[in-house]
């Protein structure tokens, strides 16, 4: 007898999804986005190490890193340098 797990063969599709030009060209996509900012967030804002204990300190430092992070980045959309004159 095979046993399968129940999920198998929602696993299988996920695989299948993978590998079509449209998800590759996200997976693409990802390292210019999501891996750009967790990279800035580990060499910029001090997320390599952390000196806190706890599951409740280290999110609290994680939402904090991340809304500075959020703050700069809306201030670098909002700011208009300085007009040629």
């Amino acid at each position: 007898m095979i046993q399968r797990h129940l999920w198998e063969d929602d696993i299988e599709e996920a695989n299948h999804l993978r590998y079509t030009p449209e998800v590759k060209e996200i997976y693409a996509r990802r390292k210019e986005t999501i891996e750009r900012v967790f990279a800035d967030a580990k060499e910029k804002h001090g997320m390599r190490w952390t000196t806190l204990r706890g599951l409740k300190k280290l999110s609290m430092q994680a939402m904090l890193t991340f809304a500075a992070m959020n703050l700069k980045k809306l201030a670098c959309w909002t700011w208009k340098g300085p007009t040629a004159a």
